[in-house]
């Protein structure tokens, strides 16, 4: 992987994409397929996007021909399927800023004080940057037992675990960790989840206790997590064993500069049409930051909108290039 790094950066490309998630990935491979050089960039230090950040171990099951692929895996693939046309990795720098010079072409500034000159820029920014909803009686414990994503599940091993939450990321987690852990005990201030009902069936088939209409009170231990005090509704409280809190509450997402740059947007979405044509000239946008009629926002999905990008800006870029190039297989291997 070719990764810039150092600042100020002074790029020329020819489709820059932001965001390196699946479909941003994908997109890099798609670019370099059509003979374009291609830069990536991200205000996260590591490629991935949402899958490296918060669910790495997590098996994917709508990924076309895999019936289940981790999340690690799903990215490391995706980066070996790329590499080959060596795209130029721009990590932990958020774009900030978009203008076009006098020729047209779009430039976008960072954080870092570069700025990267494209011939079109493909948006797949997600949900974009994403923090963790807080565990208000947690936070003096955060990096000492308290945790909000879990990428290597094996450091839980033999330990007690109790998970804060009732939606996806709360039942994976507990998923995840019941093989490993000690005990993991799941606490939950309803009695109704947001989780879907076939994950939470899998974490009462693994023995799980669910605790509901409670919530976690206070966490003790001098230093790190010994304990987590949780506290029923009913008013009564009880203290549980645990090395490791893992609270599951949500995040906050925030699409930053990129709400200034002009661009139609509703709900922290981008409205494009069916080129994935976004209002700004040579803007193009794919995956889970997209918008129209009928959007299903899954990784499978993303992966055929950012072909139609790629496909669509290369005839913006080279006016006699094809809108379709024909297939991979139809290549000299």
């Amino acid at each position: 992987m070719s990764v810039i790094s150092d600042v100020p950066v002074t790029t020329e490309t020819e489709i820059l994409i932001i965001g390196a998630g699946p479909a941003g990935l994908y997109g890099a491979y798609y670019a370099g397929f059509r003979g374009l050089r291609t830069a990536v960039m991200d205000v996260l230090p590591q490629a991935g996007g949402q899958v490296s950040a918060m669910y790495p171990e997590k098996p994917i099951l709508d990924i076309a021909g895999f019936p289940a692929v981790k999340g690690r895996d799903l990215v490391d693939n995706l980066l070996a399927q790329a590499a080959p046309y060596e795209p130029a990795y721009l990590l932990g720098h958020r774009a900030v800023a978009l203008s076009y010079d006098e020729d047209g072409l779009p430039v976008v500034r960072t954080d870092q004080g570069g700025t990267v000159r494209a011939g079109a820029v493909v948006v797949t920014g997600g949900i974009g940057t994403f923090t963790p909803r807080p565990l208000p009686c947690g936070e003096g414990h955060l990096g000492r037992g308290l945790v909000y994503f879990v990428p290597s599940p094996a450091d839980h091993a033999d330990r007690d675990v109790v998970v804060v939450g009732g939606g996806d990321s709360a039942f994976d987690w507990a998923a995840t960790l019941a093989p490993l852990a000690r005990s993991v005990r799941l606490v939950h201030r309803r009695d109704r989840f947001r989780a879907h009902k076939a994950t939470v069936d899998t974490v009462r088939s693994l023995g799980v206790e669910i605790i509901v209409n409670a919530e976690v009170a206070a966490l003790r231990g001098d230093g790190h997590v010994e304990a987590a005090e949780i506290r029923h509704l009913d008013g009564t409280a009880r203290v549980l064993p645990a090395q490791t809190v893992v609270a599951a509450l949500g995040f906050k997402a925030d699409l930053g500069p990129l709400q200034s740059w002009g661009l139609d947007m509703s709900a922290r979405h981008i409205a494009v049409d069916t080129r994935m044509a976004t209002n700004l000239p040579r803007v193009f946008a794919a995956g889970d930051i997209t918008d129209y009629p009928g959007k299903v926002r899954l990784i499978s999905v993303g992966f055929g909108e950012v072909a139609t990008a790629v496909n669509n800006a290369a005839t913006v870029i080279d006016p006699e290039a094809l809108l379709f190039p024909g297939h991979s297989t139809e290549k000299d291997a």
